[in-house]
């Protein structure tokens, strides 16, 4: 486990960090590629974690040359991901440490998912009255890997950008906390790398 004990607070992302449903937003995001003749290709939608769904809309249209409504094409994903029948669940490497640091370092969570599905994952898994604040993609205006989520997370806290550490496990999230100034810690298939 990182000793964490020169922060100030901690600032984790949801979606494949704190809670396993990347297997889900995989599920919907190919239902929804299906829809819309756009290729699937899985790793390169994963790799996209902590994106907003809209961003992620406008992107596979550039790729492929097509021109879809951003809006009906991320509540079609919304919908989608509503229709599985996929519980989430905790991922344990994270989870030990925010049970660690409860009531030692204030912790938020910081995530590229919409606020509605944000806060419904955290209630369902227990986490939500563990964090301090929670910022989603609906909170700000410019998404990951630009660093205003993470930061919008340590303002909530009363915390500077170098007082936080960020747990991610995306490329696009770890580029969002260095381009807010913050040191990333990385959590891959559900456990903590230490660098």
């Amino acid at each position: 486990m990182p000793d964490l004990s020169r922060y100030k607070g901690i600032v984790f992302d949801m979606d494949g960090t704190l809670i396993d449903s990347m297997g889900a937003h995989g599920k919907a995001w190919q239902k929804t590629c299906e829809q819309y003749d756009y290729p699937y290709d899985g790793e390169y939608i994963h790799n996209l974690g902590g994106v907003p769904t809209r961003d992620i809309v406008g992107m596979l249209n550039q790729k492929h040359d097509l021109n879809h409504d951003l809006d009906e094409v991320t509540e079609t994903k919304r919908q989608a991901f509503l229709e599985l029948d996929d519980s989430p669940t905790v991922i344990d490497d994270t989870f030990a440490i925010m049970q660690r640091y409860q009531g030692i370092l204030k912790m938020g969570v910081g995530t590229g998912s919409e606020r509605g599905n944000a806060i419904n994952m955290l209630t369902a898994t227990g986490l939500l009255d563990r964090v301090e604040t929670v910022v989603t993609a609906t909170d700000v205006k410019q998404g990951k890997p630009h660093g205003e989520t993470f930061l919008t997370v340590a303002k909530n806290m009363g915390l500077a950008a170098e007082e936080c550490v960020v747990f991610e496990d995306t490329e696009i999230g770890r580029q969002a906390a260095q381009n807010a100034g913050m040191d990333c810690i990385m959590v891959v298939n559900g456990k903590i790398v230490l660098p």
